[in-house]
C-alpha cells in the first residue's frame, strides 16, 4: 500500500530537528529582478523572485501537501486561490454572478473595489502568521518550522554577472517559494466581509470587495472599505491606493453621480474597465474591450504561425503551436464570458481561428464547442464538490435527474455561465 508523501512527512516531522531544516538549505535564496513592465522608470517596477535550491522546493511541497490536508472546511470558500477544484474561472464566474444577480432588482447598482497592495508578500510578519495557523488547527511542531523557516533568510540579490553581499531578513514570504502563496492566502484567511450586502473574492492577493448597494444607501459599503483598512494596518499590509481602482456598474435609466470612495482621506479612482485576473471587466460588463485585446494578441501570433508554415514545418507541429499560443489565449477564462459574447465579438474570433485553420492546413476545434465542454467539466466539478462556493447555485430538483433553473429578467443574467451551464447539463438528460 502507497503512503502519501503528506502523511510520510507528517510521521518524520516532530523528530526532526528544526535548526538543521531551516539553516542549512531551506532558508538560503538568491533574488532575480524581473521586470513587472516594458519600460521600468522605479524599484517598484522589478518583481523581486526568489531562486531557491531544488531540495528546499521538493521539502515545500512536503509541507504544503500536508497544510493544504488538514486545514478545516470553514476556512474562507471565498479565496479562490491555492485550493483544490478552484481557479481564476471560478472567481470571475462568481463575482460576475453575485453582481449580475443583484443587479436584477430595482433601484440597484454594484460598486466593485479592486485592492492592490504593496508589496504583499514581503510585508508577512511571522509571528502573527503562527499565531493564525495555530487558531486553524496547525501542529505547534509544524508552526515553531514555518516561524523559523521565514526569519533568519539569507538571500543574495543577482542582477547579470552582479551579485550583491548577503542581507539576512525576519519578515515576508519570499515570491518564488512554493509555500509562499500558501502562507499568505492563510495570513488573509480572516479578511471577510462584515456585511450582508458585501462580498469580497479574494484569489491570492488579489482582493475584490463587491458593494451591493440598494436606494442609494451606501453606508455598508464604506463601512467595509474602512474595516478592511483597518484590517490592512492591523496586520501590516500596505494598501496601494495609486494601483486601487473602483468600478461601478449602474443600469437604471436616471444617471447619477457617485461620489468616489477613498481611503486614508485619499479619493479611489473610478475607471470604465478594469483587468480582473486576466479578464477585461467593463462598466456596462459588456466584453467588446475584452474580446479585442485578446484579438489582437492573437493576430499577434498568427504571425509566427505563418512563419514556421514558411520554414515548412509540419502540421502536428503547426496545430501543437496554434493550440499553446493562440487558443489558449482565445479561450482564457472563456466560460466566463463567451456565454454573454456579441454576435460581432464571436464573429470576430471566429475569424482567428478560420485564419488559424487555413494556415495549419486542417480542421481546428470551435470556440462553441470548447465553451461548451468545459462549461460541462466546470459544473460537474462544482456539483461533485460541497464546499464549492458555487455549489449552492446548481442544485437539483426533487427529481434528482436535472438542476433548478435560476430565474432571470435581463439577458445579461440569462447568457451568464451558471444560467448557461445548467442549461446544458439539462439538456444531457
Amino acid at each position: 500500500m502507497r503512503i502519501p508523501a503528506s502523511r510520510c512527512f507528517y510521521r518524520h516531522f516532530q523528530p526532526l530537528p528544526l535548526s538543521l531544516c531551516g539553516s542549512l538549505v531551506l532558508q538560503k535564496s538568491t533574488i532575480v529582478p524581473i521586470p513587472k513592465k516594458n519600460k521600468i522608470t522605479c524599484l517598484n517596477d522589478w518583481r523581486p523572485v526568489a531562486l531557491t535550491p531544488i531540495f528546499s522546493k521538493c521539502f515545500e511541497r512536503l509541507v504544503r501537501d500536508y497544510i493544504c490536508s488538514v486545514l478545516p472546511v470553514s476556512l474562507d470558500p471565498l479565496q479562490f486561490a491555492y485550493r483544490s477544484n478552484r481557479s481564476t474561472d471560478d472567481a470571475i464566474a462568481f463575482t460576475l454572478h453575485t453582481a449580475l444577480s443583484h443587479l436584477e432588482n430595482k433601484n440597484t447598482y454594484v460598486r466593485m473595489l479592486f485592492v492592490d497592495y504593496s508589496s504583499a508578500f514581503n510585508t508577512i510578519v511571522p509571528a502573527t502568521l503562527v499565531a493564525k495557523l495555530q487558531t486553524l488547527g496547525l501542529n505547534r511542531s509544524l508552526c515553531s518550522w514555518i516561524l523559523d523557516f521565514l526569519t533568519g533568510r539569507s538571500q543574495v540579490v543577482r542582477m547579470g554577472k552582479n551579485t550583491s553581499s548577503p542581507l539576512t531578513l525576519n519578515t515576508g514570504a519570499p515570491q518564488g517559494c512554493v509555500l509562499s502563496p500558501l502562507l499568505y492566502s492563510l495570513y488573509t484567511h480572516d479578511c471577510t466581509a462584515t456585511h450582508s450586502s458585501n462580498v469580497i473574492i479574494k484569489f491570492a492577493d488579489d482582493t475584490t470587495v463587491i458593494g451591493l448597494i440598494t436606494d442609494n444607501d451606501e453606508t455598508a459599503y464604506r463601512e467595509e472599505v474602512s474595516t478592511l483598512t483597518k484590517w490592512c494596518q492591523d496586520n501590516h499590509l500596505s494598501l496601494n491606493i495609486d494601483k486601487t481602482k473602483e468600478l461601478v456598474v449602474d443600469f437604471r435609466r436616471q444617471s447619477r453621480e457617485h461620489t468616489p470612495i477613498t481611503i486614508d482621506k485619499t479619493p479611489v479612482e473610478r475607471v470604465s474597465s478594469f483587468k480582473f485576473l486576466g479578464v477585461n471587466i467593463s462598466e456596462d460588463l459588456t466584453w467588446s474591450t475584452h474580446t479585442d485585446a485578446v484579438l489582437k494578441k492573437a493576430h499577434q501570433r498568427l504571425f509566427f504561425l505563418r512563419r514556421l508554415r514558411k520554414f515548412g514545418m509540419s502540421p502536428s507541429i503547426l496545430r501543437s503551436f496554434y493550440t499553446c499560443t493562440i487558443e489558449s489565449i482565445l479561450t482564457g477564462c472563456i466560460t466566463a464570458w463567451f456565454g454573454n459574447s456579441t454576435a460581432g465579438n464571436r464573429k470576430a474570433l471566429k475569424r482567428v481561428v478560420r485564419t488559424a485553420s487555413h494556415i495549419v492546413g486542417g480542421e481546428l476545434p470551435s470556440l462553441q464547442d470548447i465553451y461548451t465542454r468545459r462549461c460541462i467539466r466546470k459544473s460537474r466539478r462544482i456539483i461533485s464538490d460541497s464546499s464549492h462556493p458555487s455549489h449552492r447555485l446548481l442544485s437539483l430538483l426533487p427529481s434528482g435527474r436535472r438542476l433548478r433553473s435560476i430565474r432571470s429578467r435581463t439577458s445579461r443574467l440569462r447568457d451568464s455561465f451558471f444560467p448557461q451551464a445548467i442549461r446544458l447539463m439539462n439538456s444531457l438528460n
